[in-house]
Order: structure tokens, then C-alpha cells, then sequence
């Protein structure tokens, strides 16, 4: 194992910061930076890009936080690709890192790194080769690998720039900022519909309009979807309220403790990011082997898949077909098949999570050790800290992924106006960058206050 430690301590890296803590305007200004390099790479067109028959896919590169035909068409697929199949590796016990130690947890993300290379690599050439992005007459499929290969790299080293200077992951902030950029179009867009030349493309202009012309089947199409968005953001931040907090006391200050919370949502939007970026990986794979003759994972009609694995992974709008009188039992059961992927996928993610994260109750237990903390009335012991917080972090990690899986799927097939999924993850990305900001701010505001508690 010399030799590989060796070589994954010396695969480039973004250097973290030489100071414990970051102010707040630092974190800010290369949060606020990076989103910025992020929107400039998704305008720069791919040199001598041909047929691009991945830009029908627009619902998957939101979730994928790529811009199909830019330079970051692969966007965010690569990375979490990696990180999917390094934890299940890790999970079944193929592969194992002792994540306990912290020359295991550098190992095991210095592999992550290296996969996440290698899919930037695969999924370049897949995208290429299977005619999703295909080059222009007179120019070679590598010139167009190269600028994918590019395009990955920059993304990865923004995810990890965000991840030590600025606030969050780079991943979920790609997210958030596609999906935003997506549901402001689609909610107050005034230009006319490509299927519908004369209603307004955006829901708010398109219900004022279909009201006015008496169109009541377009109008509850529009308010349908108005309404699920609202619901589901609704929902989401009311999850991300409810909380367990464990009280725990300074053992060297008597009568001073502070409250430990634990989030309903214990692995954030996490599990729902794994899961929605294999869901769609099979469908932009599905449709690129049915363009090649390979339906192996389903067959199309258009955009919609219509047999096959991509057809059960395919969340049926249920509403709109509900209100155009198209409902059949074969959507209800894929729907339902659907859902039950989306929430058993969310809690096996959560649970690979919370051990390959340090967020597993010896984790919790030993951080809140090392603050000086401990449960009021028991000794300081590292085993009865996990033992107790472990009633607490399981329960929590299974439930909370239950109910992003049933959040992000019923959005799906309630035709919220962006994908359930999306919209589900930005509402959660949104509120915890909100509570790191507000805690960031209040460690700034008072230092003697951070100075107490860190020791």
C-alpha cells in the first residue's frame, strides 16, 4: 500500500486553508466566485460540436448540474458516479477503508479522486462515441473528449474549492444553482410555448393567459404545477425544522450546556443526489444505446421512455394525466415503482453515508469529546456518548431518507415545474447554506464566544 498512498497523497488538490477557521467574507467571496465560473463554463460552446442529441434531456442536466453542449456537459455525473460505486464497494466489504483513522479517510478519498477521473474520462468518451454529442464534419472525436475531459477537471477542482474555502459543496451548489436558474424560467418565462405558440412558456404568465381565453385544461395544468412546487417547498423546509437535541454540558464549566441538534433530514440532500444522478445515468445511457440500435435498458418515443429498466425509472407526471383524462393502470404502477426506487435507494444511500462521512454515532461521539462536551449525569466515555447518540443518528438516518425519497418522487409526479428531485434538493441545499451562513456569522460576530467553546 506504500506505493498507492504515495501516489493518491500526490494527485492534485486544492490546498486547504493554513488558518482552523475561515472568516465569513472569505467563505462568501469564493462561494460567490466559483458560482460565478460555474454559469461563464455552462455558456462556452464545445469547439466543433456537431449534433447534440443530449440537449433534449434538459430535465437531467439540471440534476446533473451540466450544461449539455458546453464545455461542463458532464457536470457534477462524473464525481458522484465515483462516489456511488466507491461506497457500495466499501459497503459490501469488496473494498475496505478504515474510515476510523485519518490515513483511511484520506485513502478512501484519494480513491474517490482517482474514479472520479476515470468516469470524467468514460463518461466523456461514452458521450462522444454513442453519438450524444457528436463532432462536426472534419473534426476528431478527441477534440471533443478532451474539451469534456476539460470541462470535468474544472468541476472537480470547483467542488473542492468550495468544500475547503467557501460555504457547502461545490456539488450541491451546482445544483441549487441550476435548478433555480430552471424554476424562475419556467414560473415567469413570457415568451409563447413551442407546442403551445399561444400561451406564454412560464406558469404565472401562462395560467393569467389561459384564464383570460377560458382554456381550463392548460389553466389547472399551469396551477397544478404552481401548487405542487409551493407544497413540496412547503414540506421540505418544515422537514428541515424538525430536530432531536441532545442535552450536553461543559464538563470544566458547572452549569453552562449547550443543546447538540440532530436533523430530521440527518444526511442532508445527500442520498437524493446519489440516487437521482443513477437514475438519470441509466436514462442518458438508455437513450444513447436505443440511438445505436442497443435497446438494452428501454426503448423511446421521443424524450419519454416507453419499455424497458428506463421506463420504470421514469417518474409518469400522474396530475397531468389525471386533468387530460390519459391516466392508465400501467402509469399508476410505474409511479409506484418508481417512488419505491427513489425511497429505498435514499435510505441505502443515507446509511452508506452516515458511515463513510463521519457522521456515525463514534464520530458524533468523539467530536463532541473533543469540544469538551458530555451527557449531564455519565461519565466521559466515548461508549456511552456512541451508545446513546446511536438511538438517535439510525432511526433518524432511515427516516429521513424515507421521506426525501417520498418528497422528491411525489414532486416528480405531480409535475412541480421543475423535477421533484431538483426542486427538493435546492429547497434543502438553500436552507442548510442559509444555517451554515447564519452560524458562520454569529461565530464572527462574537469571537470570545468561539474562543469559550472551542477551547
Amino acid at each position: 500500500m506504500g506505493f498507492i498512498d504515495t501516489f493518491l497523497n500526490n494527485l492534485p488538490e486544492v490546498q486547504p486553508p493554513t488558518q482552523k477557521r475561515l472568516a465569513f467574507n472569505e467563505k462568501l467571496k469564493w462561494t460567490l466566485i466559483t458560482l460565478v465560473l460555474f454559469f461563464i463554463l455552462g455558456l462556452v460552446p464545445l469547439y466543433g460540436l456537431g449534433a447534440n442529441a443530449l440537449q433534449q434531456f434538459e430535465f437531467l442536466s439540471v440534476i446533473l448540474g451540466a450544461s449539455f453542449g458546453s464545455i461542463i456537459s458532464l457536470g457534477i455525473g462524473p464525481i458522484v458516479t465515483a462516489s456511488i460505486v466507491l461506497q457500495l464497494l466499501n459497503g459490501s466489504g469488496i473494498v475496505k477503508f478504515d474510515l476510523t483513522s485519518h490515513e483511511g479517510k484520506k485513502r478512501y478519498q484519494g480513491i474517490q479522486k482517482l474514479l472520479s477521473i476515470f468516469f470524467i474520462l468514460f463518461e466523456g468518451g461514452i458521450y462522444v462515441g454513442m453519438g450524444g454529442l457528436s463532432p462536426a464534419a472534419g473534426i476528431s472525436p478527441g477534440v471533443l473528449i478532451f474539451q469534456l475531459f476539460l470541462g470535468g477537471i474544472l468541476i472537480m477542482f470547483m467542488d473542492e474549492v468550495v468544500s475547503k474555502w467557501g460555504f457547502g459543496s461545490g456539488i450541491s451548489l451546482f445544483i441549487a444553482a441550476g435548478v433555480s436558474q430552471s424554476l424562475f424560467i419556467r414560473a415567469f418565462n413570457p415568451l409563447p410555448s413551442p407546442t403551445n405558440p399561444g400561451i406564454a412558456s412560464g406558469a404565472v404568465p401562462g395560467l393569467i393567459q389561459s384564464l383570460s381565453s377560458g382554456d381550463a385544461v392548460n389553466a389547472g395544468l399551469m396551477l397544478a404545477g404552481i401548487i405542487a412546487t409551493v407544497v413540496v417547498f412547503i414540506m421540505v423546509v418544515y422537514g428541515q425544522s424538525m430536530k432531536v437535541e441532545i442535552p450536553l454540558s461543559f464538563g470544566r464549566v458547572r452549569g453552562y450546556g449547550v443543546r447538540w441538534p440532530l436533523h430530521f433530514f440527518y444526511t442532508s440532500n445527500i442520498p437524493v443526489i446519489l440516487v437521482a444522478a443513477l437514475i438519470a445515468n441509466v436514462q442518458l445511457f438508455a437513450k444513447l444505446l436505443a440511438n445505436w440500435g442497443y435497446p438494452i435498458l428501454g426503448t423511446f418515443a421521443g424524450n419519454n421512455p416507453i419499455s424497458g429498466l428506463a421506463s420504470w425509472l421514469y417518474g409518469p407526471q400522474v396530475v397531468r394525466m389525471i386533468l387530460t383524462n390519459s391516466l392508465s393502470m400501467i402509469d399508476l404502477w410505474s409511479a409506484l415503482v418508481y417512488m419505491g426506487f427513489m425511497v429505498i435507494g435514499a435510505v441505502v444511500f443515507s446509511i452508506f453515508w452516515v458511515q463513510t462521512s463521519g457522521l456515525d454515532p463514534r464520530a458524533q461521539a468523539n467530536q463532541m469529546l473533543s469540544s469538551g462536551l458530555q451527557i449531564p449525569g455519565f461519565r466521559k466515555d466515548v461508549r456511552v456518548l456512541e451508545r446513546m447518540l446511536g438511538r438517535y443518528i439510525w432511526p433518524l438516518t432511515v427516516l429521513g431518507g424515507i421521506a426525501v425519497g417520498i418528497l422528491a418522487a411525489l414532486a416528480d409526479i405531480s409535475g412541480a415545474l421543475t423535477s421533484g428531485t431538483g426542486l427538493l434538493l435546492t429547497v434543502s441545499i438553500v436552507y442548510r447554506l442559509y444555517e451554515e451562513i447564519a452560524q458562520q456569522h454569529l461565530m464572527d460576530m462574537n469571537p470570545m464566544m468561539r474562543k469559550f467553546i472551542t477551547g
